[in-house]
């Protein structure tokens, strides 16, 4: 396959991932996401990092389940500008991602883990904490 029809291909996924953003901001009411503190519990966010066995593709400071070889390690996660390579280090768009990582960017390497958007809030405000 040729860098064009790589490059095209890479930005329909992108477009295809804004308005997926776009649509969920509208539908929601929000436009930036919520701030960080009307995010949920971090307390109940770090108990569903083990329940959901997100160490099993992550590495993440604290949590000693699974390989994590399969994602990128959690680590100073707070600090970051982007979401997996894609989308703004931004409250809502987290829990986007966490919700429906495949509607975002179809193909990609994080499944679909079937989160409420509570359990997305909680993961998100403890993803938050680690600095």
């Amino acid at each position: 396959m040729g860098v064009s029809r790589l490059r095209r291909r890479w930005t329909r996924r992108v477009l295809s991932a804004a308005a997926v953003l776009a649509v969920a901001a509208q539908a929601t009411g929000c436009r930036k996401g919520p701030s960080p503190s009307g995010l949920g519990d971090p307390d109940r966010g770090a108990r569903l990092v083990d329940v959901e066995a997100c160490g099993s593709c992550h590495v993440i400071p604290g949590h000693a389940v699974g390989s994590g070889l399969a994602g990128p390690p959690l680590a100073g996660f707070a600090r970051r500008t982007i979401i997996a390579g894609l989308l703004p280090n931004r409250p809502g768009d987290l829990v986007l991602w966490l919700q429906r990582p495949q509607a975002v960017a179809p193909g990609n390497g994080m499944p679909d883990m079937g989160l409420t958007p509570q359990q997305a809030r909680d993961i998100a405000a403890y993803l938050y904490t680690l600095r």
